[in-house]
């Protein structure tokens, strides 16, 4: 055998070793409406790119998120832009956090309860059939925002009906479920975490939200 051969026959298996020591990087999808793009704050602010580089820091290779969703979507306009975008379904993670502007539309609830069934069932195939993957946020109350403070207490009621709703899918279906509505109600008297625009979370509320977020993507993610 030549050496030159002995010697590409080392190196390509150096190679493959290495390659198979490497762990892939996890691919995070995020759903959702206002609250997952973060209107009126950075990007690197919002709580999927948080997420992400709080898991960059406990040495966890992910990717940048993908993310779909848009500022005013309800439950059928997040369906019909999956519809469009047509993601792959080798997602390590998703969350889905919608819901809010069904409840600002006055859309009834029983729609509701019914596309966020379809949402879920949807998230579950998109995080590789593996519904312990799936992380579902509770919608956060805007009533205690500047915005919605002259309606804080109808606004409040309502948001827990779509809350019960969503928990119950979310429970019923067997996915992650954490409750973001009490430090969004602590809006009311901390104006900090609340953004310029008077309505949406500020950073500062966002990473409050990932600190109750990150250990339940640890856990999804030892899911096998």
């Amino acid at each position: 055998m030549k050496k030159g051969y002995v010697c590409f026959i080392i190196l390509f298996f150096t190679y493959s070793m290495t390659a198979m020591s490497q762990p892939s990087s996890i691919k995070y999808l995020a759903l959702g409406d206002s609250y997952t793009i973060g209107e009126s704050v950075a990007q690197q602010q919002t709580f999927p790119f948080l997420l992400s580089k709080g898991l960059t820091e406990k040495k966890i290779s992910i990717d940048q998120p993908q993310v779909i969703a848009r500022t005013g979507w309800t439950t059928d306009e997040l369906m019909s832009a999956m519809d469009k975008v047509n993601p792959s379904d080798d997602f390590d993670v998703v969350t889905l956090l919608i819901g809010v502007n069904n409840q600002f539309r006055g859309y009834p609830i029983a729609a509701y309860e019914k596309q966020f069934a379809q949402l879920v069932d949807r998230a579950i195939v998109l995080a590789k059939s593996k519904k312990g993957r799936v992380i579902v946020l509770s919608i956060p109350d805007y009533g205690c925002t500047p915005f919605g403070a002259g309606s804080k207490a109808k606004i409040g009621k309502e948001i827990d009906a779509f809350n019960e709703v969503n928990k119950r899918i979310a429970f019923k279906k067997g996915v992650h479920y954490v409750d973001i509505t009490p430090i969004s109600r602590e809006a009311s008297s901390h104006p900090a975490l609340v953004a310029e625009d008077r309505l949406h979370p500020s950073g500062l509320m966002y990473k409050q939200w990932t600190e109750l977020l990150l250990p339940e993507v640890e856990k999804a993610l030892s899911v096998d």
